[in-house]
């Protein structure tokens, strides 16, 4: 049925502990109740996830790594009954929302531009979503999918596990997400369809010999800075790119991507609703039968389809009334040989009322008039950063995207070690 790692689990394993969770009190009459799960077994949080799909109940998949009392709070916030935290013995928690009938897929939102909310996926909107991806994104029918990224996220979940399993095929799951191990397990997998974070993908690239390509690479979560998108399709076979958000799942795949932008056409159990064309970019907007989704990502549809992302809508700074989009930016920051990563962020600024402040890791101290000389000749002046300071790290999440708001809160308070001075 499926690998963990190198241990290969029949249809067989999972009867039989579907079997042993029958017997839990904690589930009996699952279909009532709420579970929130945070086991650090892939294969034990999988029988547990594929038991209470199949019940019809409903399910809050929480990342292993999480400390308790940050498990027993997301747990609560999403309205779970019980908590399964590290062991089969669940902790029952107060206060609990009625299950609705035929169960739910919980998950909470990545509060990359504010605080994280519960989203809750009917069981039956997660199946269109298998048919309509499955039917829809036919290349990879050959490729064995290979899930380096978290099971409690949509994106390994879904469009990684679910849709294999779907498409009759024997995922390989990878939680050792050591990248010489990730190499090795790639070599022994000639036809692999690789998801994992862009962060990720990035590492890979450098580590690979020259001459040696990944076959199938499939990137989502958020648009790879220029950079690494170049040197990931320099040394991918097959490169493919999907587009989503937590209410909706996978919205669009770009079979066959040429450039970050292009995140992919629509799949066709949903529909653009706003149609924004040209490049005059505006709200995407979508529509399905679970009813209308607010993205609030920029971007417009070219004539052949194509969806092209331009910003989160959040993210977008008004420099006196221009729109400056982050990642364009950061793109030409990380272009310039040395800088490893970058982020823009807000500042209020007393004469255009914001500017950008930007935020850069580097192997090495960074001359920052170079720096700035760099970013003058690539960007226009409302573009350029009102301040640039390089920073030990700026880290990302599971799912490879750079939380803004936690950032520039973590750089307001003092918390994000410093390698070089400001410019004013």
């Amino acid at each position: 049925m499926l690998y963990v790692n190198e241990q290969f689990y029949d249809r067989a394993h999972f009867e039989a502990a579907a079997r042993e969770f029958a017997a839990l009190s904690a589930l009996a009459d699952c279909r009532q109740y709420r579970y929130a799960v945070c086991l650090p077994a892939t294969a034990d949080w999988l029988a547990l996830f594929f038991y209470l799909r199949d019940a019809g109940s409903t399910v809050l998949p929480l990342h292993p790594d999480m400390p308790l009392e940050a498990a027993q709070r997301q747990a609560r916030r999403a309205g779970c009954h019980w908590l399964f935290y590290h062991d089969l013995h669940a902790e029952p928690l107060d206060q609990g929302r009625p299950a609705i009938p035929g169960g739910e897929l919980l998950q909470m939102s990545s509060g990359t531009t504010g605080e994280p909310k519960c989203i809750a996926r009917a069981w039956a909107s997660i199946e269109r979503e298998l048919s309509s991806y499955v039917s829809h994104f036919r290349e990879p029918e050959t490729m064995t999918a290979v899930i380096a990224c978290p099971l409690t996220h949509s994106y390994g979940l879904i469009a990684g596990l679910l849709v294999a399993l779907r498409r009759g095929q024997v995922p390989v799951i990878l939680d050792n997400l050591n990248p010489k191990y990730l190499l090795r397990r790639l070599r022994a997998i000639p036809q692999h369809l690789l998801y994992s974070s862009p962060a990720m993908l990035n590492t890979l690239c450098r580590l690979l010999p020259a001459g040696e390509r990944l076959h199938g690479v499939m990137t989502s979560g958020t648009v790879l800075p220029g950079p690494w998108f170049q040197t990931l399709s320099a040394c991918t076979e097959h490169l493919f790119q999907q587009y989503g958000c937590s209410e909706a799942g996978c919205i669009a795949i770009n079979p066959a991507v040429t450039s970050a932008g292009d995140i992919g056409f629509v799949l066709p159990h949903l529909m653009l609703v706003n149609a924004p064309s040209g490049e005059a970019p505006a709200e995407l907007v979508f529509k399905g039968e679970d009813g209308v989704i607010h993205t609030r990502d920029l971007g417009y549809r070219r004539p052949d389809g194509m969806l092209v992302f331009v910003a989160r809508s959040d993210d977008t700074i008004n420099v006196a009334g221009l729109n400056l989009y982050p990642q364009e930016v950061e793109d030409v920051v990380m272009a310039m040989p040395g800088i490893d990563d970058a982020v823009v962020l807000r500042k209020p600024d007393p004469f255009s009322g914001e500017r950008a402040c930007l935020l850069f890791t580097a192997d090495a101290s960074v001359s920052l008039n170079a720096l700035r000389d760099w970013c003058r000749a690539r960007l226009v002046p409302y573009q350029i950063p009102a301040e640039m300071v390089q920073v030990e790290d700026i880290a990302r999440q599971a799912n490879g995207k750079i939380s803004r708001r936690e950032v520039a809160a973590r750089f307001a308070a003092g918390e994000l070690t410093l390698t070089a001075g400001e410019v004013a």
